[in-house]
């Protein structure tokens, strides 16, 4: 078989499900099916229904990775974050997972992880410039 390599720029979804799909089936052929599931907490604004933050995650190979938690700033303060967590912790145990995963910037807020009992495993110095990108896991007993 002949292949070129040719560079995209700004690729659409197309082209991202392309190249994922090779990949699911490898990863599915060695650690079998990850039972993807994505689950979405919303905080509405009680007077217009509009959603204005929340937390929205995806348990694959029976951990949850907590891809996005936006507080409203007029929330904070107020354990809105802390309740987000906990309803994710719950989920988490109710579907089996083994763990919790995330990543966060040094200026938005490790700090609250760790003491929600995520421990740090790895850092990207310079990430964004000036700054670092911290992961965290926390294992469910």
């Amino acid at each position: 078989m002949n292949a070129r390599i040719e560079i995209t720029v700004n690729p659409g979804e197309n082209e991202r499900s392309a190249i994922l799909k090779p990949l699911r089936a490898h990863n599915f052929s060695k650690a079998g099916d990850p039972k993807s599931e994505s689950i979405a907490l919303l905080v509405r604004d009680e007077q217009t229904n509009d959603i204005i933050g929340g937390l929205y995650g995806e348990i694959f190979y029976r951990w949850l990775f907590i891809e996005l938690l936006a507080i409203p700033e007029e929330t904070r303060g107020q354990g809105t974050g802390s309740r987000l967590m906990n309803m994710a912790e719950d989920v988490a145990r109710e579907k089996g997972c083994v763990g919790i995963w995330l990543d966060t910037f040094d200026f938005q807020a490790p700090a609250f992880y760790q003491l929600h009992g995520f421990a740090e495993f790895g850092h990207l110095d310079e990430f964004p410039p000036q700054h670092k990108r911290f992961f965290f896991q926390k294992r469910l007993v």
